[in-house]
């Protein structure tokens, strides 16, 4: 079959078609012919060896994370799915690639993909999705109907949805873009919507409880400002904390140095009495099958900027790794 692997890391594009095996897949597994894989940022940071040091990556390596598709056999443990069934997932962190024709997936990692989206539709999920969902839910305190929420960068893959399930959660949602995109934001939910090119969050939000941070540079440091005490950061960029790095059976030169470069703003933090913590999505099959309802009953709405061919696989990593993907970036196979 033909997939997309990464032989080696560097600072340009390794990612090449190759000719590779048919997955034999576990008794916890089942076969996936893909149709759609969702793409995200991080599909284009690891190939520069960015994470090299949190992700246990065996080169040669499929790419890619989110699919969706067709399952075509099940392992002998498998009960939740069968031959013909149309499944979501995401096979991230957990030793598969996505970018393939077939792809073995682990059970627990699969949901039915939502009755009311595509594949292509379906493909743009799991990571957005999953990742949402574990900030609002899974760590520190819940958010919860009432609460002020801030996710910078709305129009984003992240953000578009990340929108929608907090409004969906009863928050009050402020959010920043581009002045092009604030009909976007607004008609996802966003309460507040600021020009970030104009104007600066941290001068015009206040008393906030929760902040997403999804915006590299100083925007962490900035959030606090607007958090009340008692508030919340979980951030997907960075810094990793102790506490990550204690969660991924990391050894101690790790944790130390997770420790150390995570000093400074979780003292800032403290400071104001405000709890940072640095977040890594996990699969969770139970999970998506929860945004999935969520889909289908008509709370979310999938947010696709454009479409490519599986072949030009490259040209689609270039166009997202260039930052101006209003929402997600998805490869078509069938």
């Amino acid at each position: 079959m033909k997939a997309f692997i990464l032989e080696r890391y560097g600072k340009s594009n390794q990612i090449r078609v190759a000719a590779v095996a048919r997955p034999t897949i576990k008794s916890d597994e089942v076969l996936v012919q893909v149709h759609a894989v969702g793409l995200n940022p991080i599909d284009t940071m690891i190939p520069k060896g960015t994470f090299k040091p949190i992700l246990k990556f065996e080169l040669p390596a499929i790419m890619g994370s989110d699919l969706a598709g067709t399952v075509v056999e099940v392992g002998g443990k498998v009960t939740r799915f069968k031959p013909g069934d149309a499944v979501y997932a995401s096979v991230f962190d957990t030793g598969s690639g996505a970018l393939a024709e077939y792809v073995a997936v682990p059970e627990s990692a699969a949901a039915h993909k939502p009755k009311i989206l595509d594949f292509v539709q379906a493909a743009s999920i799991p990571m957005v999705g999953l990742t949402s969902w574990q900030a609002f839910q899974d760590h520190g305190s819940a958010i919860k109907r009432g609460q002020k929420v801030f996710i910078p960068a709305g129009s984003g893959g992240i953000g578009t949805f990340a929108i929608q399930l907090a409004k969906y959660f009863g928050a009050t949602v402020a959010t920043t873009t581009s002045s092009q995109n604030i009909a976007l934001v607004k008609q996802l939910g966003a309460d507040e919507v600021i020009d970030y090119k104009t104007q600066a969050f941290e001068n015009l939000l206040r008393d906030y409880d929760f902040v997403l941070g999804t915006v590299r540079g100083d925007g962490i440091e900035k959030a606090l400002q607007i958090l009340k005490p008692n508030g919340q950061v979980v951030s997907l960029v960075g810094p990793p904390d102790a506490a990550f790095a204690r969660n991924r059976g990391m050894n101690f030169l790790m944790k130390w140095v997770f420790g150390l470069i995570s000093s400074k703003i979780i003292r800032l933090a403290k400071k104001r009495n405000i709890q940072y913590a640095f977040m890594f999505v996990h699969p969770d099959g139970q999970q998506l099958s929860k945004i999935a309802k969520l889909i289908d009953d008509g709370h979310i709405k999938p947010v696709i900027d454009k479409v490519f061919s599986f072949d030009q696989t490259p040209e689609a990593l270039t166009y997202l790794e260039a930052g101006r993907a209003k929402g997600k970036v998805v490869i078509r196979l069938l």
